[in-house]
């Protein structure tokens, strides 16, 4: 068997590593493949640090933190913010597809099958627009529902978030 590692190649001298970028030439400054030299760090300021605390409230992608509301436009003040809900959803009442299923087996049997069709169930799609003016911003999201209880949910996290802006 030939010899697996045969060295450098002949052009370079023994000693020095073969994968090394070029001493000199054109390529001797680095270029594709080769590393860069580090560009000088632009002098950096201190800038003043905010401490962080956890959100009061959050409502999609609006949070109120402190005495700020903070958006993908810009942190806002929360003293004066006016703040809108709008509901948004719907509610669909239908018969499910296991009552229509049940009242066909069991009205071949007896005509009792047919009170599953009584058998209703109330289904929720859509969501709640939350808008919130302030510092002469405005910010608006959607947040997605799906019964009831979240629509109301959200509308009493605007409720309390009108509240602590007053």
């Amino acid at each position: 068997m030939a010899n697996q590692y045969p060295g450098p190649p002949p052009e370079q001298p023994p000693g020095q590593n073969p994968y090394s970028g070029p001493s000199s030439g054109p390529y001797a400054e680095g270029g594709y493949g080769y590393p860069q030299a580090v560009p000088p760090q632009p002098q950096s300021y201190p800038q003043a640090q905010v401490p962080y605390s956890a959100p009061m409230l959050t409502l999609g992608d609006i949070a109120i933190n402190g005495d700020t509301i903070v958006s993908p436009a810009g942190p806002m003040p929360l003293r004066g913010a006016v703040w809108t809900a709008t509901d948004m959803s719907r509610t669909e009442e239908r018969i499910p597809p296991h009552a229509i299923v049940l009242a066909v087996v069991f009205f071949l049997l007896c005509f009792v099958g047919l009170l599953f069709l009584l058998m209703k169930e109330r289904v929720t799609t859509g969501f709640v627009q939350v808008s919130v003016n302030s510092g002469g911003r405005h910010h608006s999201t959607m947040i997605p529902v799906q019964s009831r209880e979240q629509v109301v949910y959200v509308l009493n996290q605007v409720t309390y978030a009108q509240s602590i802006s007053m």
